[in-house]
This record gives C-alpha cells, structure tokens and sequence, in this order.
C-alpha cells in the first residue's frame, strides 16, 4: 500500500507538532511495510529527502484576489499541482492532516476524480473553529456547533471589537457583504462586514468535507464530540490518539530515576511561542511570586513576524528576572533526554489542543506534566497521579500549584511514580492500517506497542468549564 499524507508544512520549514507526529507515523508505516510519503504546500515545486522520507511540495498562490479565497473551497492552483503528484506517485489513498488554502477542499475532490479514498485527521481547531482556538470569547470551552451568527460574533471579538459590537455587526443582513465585496472593498470594518458571509462560506467547505472523505481520525474524545454534534456519523469517526515515535534516545526512564538534586525547582517549557500556548502566563506567575525557588526555561519555536514580536514582548516582561531562561528551539529527537534535566514540564495551554505530542514526550522523559485542565491536555494528565491540572487563565492557582511543588518533594516523587509509558506510534499505526483497510475494503493486522497499564481512552475532564 502507498499513502500520501499532507500535512500543513514540512522540514526545512518551520514545523509544529502536527508535522513531527506526521514525521514519525511514516517512519513507522515504512517500518511496517507500507510505502509512505509526505506532499506538502510551498512557494515552489520541489522533491526532495528528509532523511529517508520523500517529500513533494506543490505551490500554493501567494496573493489572493478576494478575502473569500481564505474561506472557500481552496487554491487551484495548490489542487492542480497535487493531481500532477498523485499522476506520479500512483498512491492507494491519501491521508490529509489539515485544512487550509493549500490542504483543502478543492485538493480532496483532486484525489476523488481520481477513485481515490481521502482519510483526514483532525489535529487543530483550526479546522472547524474561526477563531482558532474552541474558546468562546476566548475564555470559555465552546461546544463546536457551527451557527454563522455566534461563530462571526466570536471572531469578530477576536480581532478586537468588543462583544456588544461583535454582536450588532452579525445581525447586519448578509447582502451587506456582497454590496461590500461588489464593490471591492476590503480590510478592516469592510472585512468586518462581511465575516458572516466568509464564515458561512467556511463553515459550507468543512461540511462538505467531512461529506466527502472516506473517514475521519480524531486525535482525541473531544474532537469526537465536536464532530458528532455537527452532524458527522459516528461510524466515520475513529478516534486514534497521538503516539510518540520511539528512536533509541527515547526509551522509556525508569519510574525511580530521578534528578536528585534539590531545590530550585526545574522546570521546562517547550513549544511554539505563541498566546494560545499560554508561556505569558507562566512569566505573569513568577513575577507575582518574586520568592518563589524555581528555575524556567523556555525552549520556544518561532513560525512568523508575529512569533518573534511575541517572543519580544516574554522577554520585555521578564527582563530582570534571573530565573527565566529563553532558549533555543531542539530538535524532536533532543527533546526527550533534554527533559531528564528537570523536574516537571508544564503545558500552561490557553486553547484545545488535541496533544500535544510533549505530553507524550514528558511521561517518556518520566517528568510529571503541569497543565491547562482543558481539551486534550485534560485527557492524557490524570490529576495527582501522573501530573497536575490547573485552572488555564488563573495566574494565582499555576502559582499555588507550582508552589506546592516547590515545598512538597514527595509530591513530586509520588507523581514521577505514577507515570506510565505513553502510546507509541506503532499504536497510532496499527490504528490507521484498520482505518485504511476499511476504506479500501481490506483487512489488514499491524503489531502495536505492549500495552500501558492505565489506559486514558475514556476519562472526562476534571472541571466542568473545561467541559466540551
């Protein structure tokens, strides 16, 4: 069997997680016989090797005409490039990992006039929610529902209105915003009056392509719920939750192998620099807590301008503070024995993450993991036993959390003890084999990891905000 995956980018790109989980499943298909390889959008055409995986970019049109080709059915051009690979590499099917310009609808229905079957994971809001984030009002956890109205309110706030204007601009007439884009006009409250035409625009594609796929992975329960409630049958929804590729630096600490030393509490974030990964709330936490023993250090991957302006405001906030640390971003197979130099790893989340993949990472590394109680995060981190959950938006319960921490070493001990290994990748591709078969009427059997002790598959979040 030969699939081609496409994720949103690909190395030397900037990456995030959903690339290093697309890395691993196909270094794990190819493990197990299948010919796997990687299509991703670029600036330009090319083919090429990272490492032993083949990718093929395919370029996307850089400048759009209308604000609509940012909320329709996709890019041609980025569609007709990814026929001309498909004609090349004569895959069995193809397996998208997201839902953008250049991964898009038009690129679905590509693959399907060529009788090919279409698999597509859900691995970020992204997909289904404007705002980006399945908060509303970016505070509380939303229950995925499209409806125009409320969702264009909801972006609309986004971008800076306040919510009694958000509201009066959706209930305009949507002739409105045809008048507004006859005209050509665009940008700023032009834009603004035409959000609920483009979100109802969005909303039609990813109807349509939860239609037209053959199947849909959910990364976790709540991507499930969320599917569900929009009318996709359950039958066409495996849930399939993120495993971590295991090179030789990531075998699994020994439940008693710890950092010996004492305080001050090491601690270590690790991610993309970006709000929604909440690394401004963790520096709003020591500055209220001048006293507080700990050392951080933030190891921050930055994707764009607006990254780098983020990363320059964390550091303007922290300047002074000798316990803050900003490091480089390492690379996926560093990151695991990278950990074993901390106590904890904290995941201070402010949106609905289907992961994140360094959850995975931390209970390898054998570090309890310190998180927002929200979305996927509250799904992998069972409370007091392998790590802590924490209130996502409240400066002072990360503060008292963390300083808990600080002062009760068997605390920390007891939730060292009460990791276990996570899912590997052979999981996430003995998963997708079935998946595959089924779409493509066969049966096939792919041996998965050994079986944790603790399985996570059906636990509910802790706290009912954190409810979807």
């Amino acid at each position: 069997m030969k699939v081609v995956h496409v994720p949103f980018s690909f190395y030397p790109d900037a990456v995030g997680g959903t690339e290093v989980y697309v890395e691993g499943l196909v270094r794990q298909q190819r493990l197990s016989g299948m010919e796997s390889i990687i299509a991703a959008a670029a600036a330009v055409e090319a083919t090429y090797w990272h490492y032993d995986v083949k990718v093929r970019r395919f370029p996307v049109k850089e400048l759009v005409g209308d604000v609509r080709e940012m909320y329709d059915e996709g890019d041609n051009l980025a569609a007709e490039a990814f026929g001309r690979i498909l004609e090349s590499e004569q895959p069995d099917l193809v397996h998208l990992h997201a839902f953008t310009r250049g991964a898009s609808l038009r690129l679905v229905r590509e693959t399907k006039r060529r009788g090919l079957p279409v698999v597509f994971s859900y691995h970020t809001p992204t997909v289904s929610c404007q705002r980006g984030t399945l908060l509303r009002w970016g505070t509380d956890a939303c229950d995925g529902v499209l409806d125009a109205r409320r969702c264009s309110a909801c972006a609309l706030h986004d971008l800076g209105l306040n919510k009694h204007v958000s509201h009066a601009a959706v209930l305009l007439p949507r002739g409105i915003g045809r008048i507004v884009r006859s005209a050509g006009l665009s940008g700023g409250m032009w834009t603004a009056l035409r959000m609920t035409e483009l979100v109802a625009l969005r909303h039609a594609a990813f109807r349509s392509l939860m239609t037209e796929v053959d199947h849909v992975v959910a990364l976790c329960q709540w991507v499930k719920d969320v599917l569900l409630r929009n009318g996709v049958p359950a039958e066409k929804v495996t849930v399939s939750r993120q495993g971590l590729w295991q090179s030789d630096g990531h075998s699994a600490r020994p439940p008693g192998q710890t950092r010996t030393a004492g305080p001050p509490l090491r601690i270590i974030f690790l991610g993309r620099l970006h709000p929604t990964k909440g690394a401004h709330l963790l520096i709003k936490v020591l500055m209220a807590a001048p006293d507080m023993p700990v050392e951080l250090d933030i190891y921050g991957i930055v994707q764009g301008p607006a990254d780098a302006a983020y990363l320059r405001d964390l550091k303007q906030i922290a300047e002074g503070d000798g316990r803050i640390t900003f490091r480089d971003s390492i690379r996926s197979e560093e990151v695991v024995p990278r950990m074993r130099e901390y106590d904890v790893l904290v995941v201070p989340s402010q949106w609905l993450e289907t992961g994140p993949l360094v959850v995975l990472e931390a209970f390898t590394a054998g570090l309890p993991v310190i998180g927002s109680n929200l979305g996927g995060i509250a799904e992998q981190v069972t409370h007091r036993v392998d790590g802590l959950l924490v209130e996502p938006r409240s400066v002072n319960a990360w503060r008292s959390t963390l300083d808990s921490l600080c002062h009760d070493r068997d605390l920390l001990m007891a939730l060292r003890k009460g990791i276990r290994q996570p899912r590997c990748m052979a999981d996430v591709a003995a998963d997708l084999s079935q998946v595959y078969a089924t779409v493509l009427g066969e049966r096939t059997v792919v041996p998965r990891c050994r079986p944790t002790s603790r399985p996570r598959s059906d636990r509910r979040l802790l706290a009912s905000t954190a409810r979807m």
